[in-house]
């Protein structure tokens, strides 16, 4: 972190000290060594965090720190005291100082308090702009967040919206990818007509194709009456496939044929009927590498994904999920008639750091539980799940610190594809984009 840092001391020689020191390492720094010109500093300079001596010549310190925090709350403060001044430091307290640092300095933890003040405040400028992010986010129908993965969604579903195409939504679980199918009903010349979603791998075989095209009575044991198919009963309206990669391959022709021909022959019956609804699909698989194994038809591949769109995954979204967490916690907070305030800072690390396998689905279920058990009124640290609460982010390693220790050219090749392709959920598609080689090259580098 880098910043702005204030320093008031009436010691001018420490300082000068803590100035070159914080220079060096990349901050800016001011000083006075008079207490009475801290505030003119920091209504003059653009100052990210505050150093107060409690202990000045010429007015009380304690009382400088408070003045900060009233006219600045945006601005730490770091409070400096010596040792075993027990009661000076709960009066800084009282005056809503964030961290203590004593005399004599150690400059390496200095470092370390100022770098911790700095994130403190990151993190509360983006909380206070939660508020005023839910009321303008730029979203598009039930879809919440402003990140460019999700600017650059909104504009394609603009453009989807208005074509009658067959389209294919991807992601990995839990992104949303129904909301963005509902999303482009709702902006199309098909609004008003029904919108209808199956689960393919939700259903048996048989049941999913009566399903999708319908039975005549008798056509397979308790088919006690005629029924309409899904693709039907959608005149007008919008079909949604979910998990379209976990249809059976024995009933993809039959789909494929509807799709071109715009008719279905109903299970156990003779005649074809004809039906007007929009199709679009959805997948968490890498359906080229279904093809290539043989389990999805390539022509029917072909035939969905005339138009592809992708759900970015959530840890990709950066403060879009400090904003659907406000959103979950507003949401539950009505539910359970509790009276929250949001939640702490050291939350909105844990949901920053966090890497989200579950996406939005598992935030939302996490601020579910937070909201149901936590006992104070804002969220903390303790209410979330563990998997959240204990994550600590790791950076990705490829080599030692010593020269032995040092990898081959090949060896950090093979690990960062193998990086990529855990953090892409083994969709070989998305690795090999990412990786900026085509799958053939891809699917050659994993064969060695």
């Amino acid at each position: 972190m880098t910043g702005k840092i204030l320093i008031v001391d009436d010691d001018q020689a420490l300082c000068e000290t803590i100035e070159i020191d914080l220079k060096r390492h990349g901050y800016k720094a001011v000083w006075t060594t008079l207490g009475d010109e801290a505030d003119a500093l920091i209504q003059r300079e653009d100052i990210d965090c505050a150093l107060v001596d409690v202990v000045l010549e010429d007015v009380d310190g304690i009382e400088v720190c408070k003045r900060i925090v009233e006219n600045r709350p945006d601005v730490p403060v770091i409070a400096i005291t010596a040792f075993g001044s027990l009661d000076m430091a709960i009066a800084a307290i009282r005056a809503g100082v964030y961290d203590f640092i004593n005399k004599p300095m150690d400059f390496d933890l200095l470092r370390v308090h100022v770098d911790r003040a700095l994130k403190h405040r990151s993190l509360k400028d983006r909380i206070r702009t939660l508020s005023n992010a839910l009321d303008h986010a730029k979203g598009f129908d039930a879809l919440l967040g402003a990140s460019p993965p999700m600017q650059r969604l909104y504009d394609r579903l603009a453009r989807v919206s208005e074509t009658d195409m067959t389209a294919l939504i991807t992601g990995e679980s839990g992104t949303g990818k129904e909301l963005v199918a509902r999303a482009i009903h709702n902006h199309s010349r098909r609004a008003d007509g029904p919108f209808i979603a199956v689960s393919c791998p939700a259903l048996p075989d048989t049941l999913l194709e009566s399903e999708l095209f319908g039975h005549v009575k008798g056509a397979f044991t308790d088919a006690q009456t005629t029924r309409r198919g899904i693709l039907v009963q959608a005149h007008g309206g919008t079909v949604f496939l979910d998990e379209i990669g976990d249809m059976p391959i024995s009933l993809q022709p039959k789909l494929l044929r509807a799709l071109e021909t715009r008719v279905v022959r109903p299970l156990g019956g003779d005649e074809e009927v004809s039906f007007d609804a929009r199709i679009l699909a959805a997948t968490n698989q890498d359906l080229e590498s279904l093809v290539e194994e043989g389990r999805f038809r390539e022509d029917l591949l072909f035939r969905i994904n005339a138009i592809t769109l992708e759900t970015p995954p959530l840890r990709d979204r950066g403060n879009d999920i400090l904003v659907l967490a406000q959103h979950f916690i507003d949401q539950f907070t009505k539910q359970t008639q509790k009276n929250l305030r949001g939640f702490t800072e050291a939350v909105a690390q844990k949901l920053l750091d966090y890497s989200w396998p579950g996406n939005v689905r598992e935030l939302r279920n996490a601020m579910e539980r937070a909201v149901a058990l936590t006992q104070h009124d804002k969220i903390i640290v303790e209410d979330l799940p563990d998997p959240i609460r204990n994550y600590e982010k790791k950076p990705f390693g490829i080599c030692g610190d010593s020269p032995e220790l040092l990898l081959p050219l090949s060896e950090v090749e093979q690990r960062y594809i193998r990086h990529v392709l855990q953090e892409t959920g083994d969709n070989k598609t998305l690795a090999a984009r990412i990786l900026g080689v085509d799958r053939k090259t891809l699917y050659r580098k994993l064969g060695k």
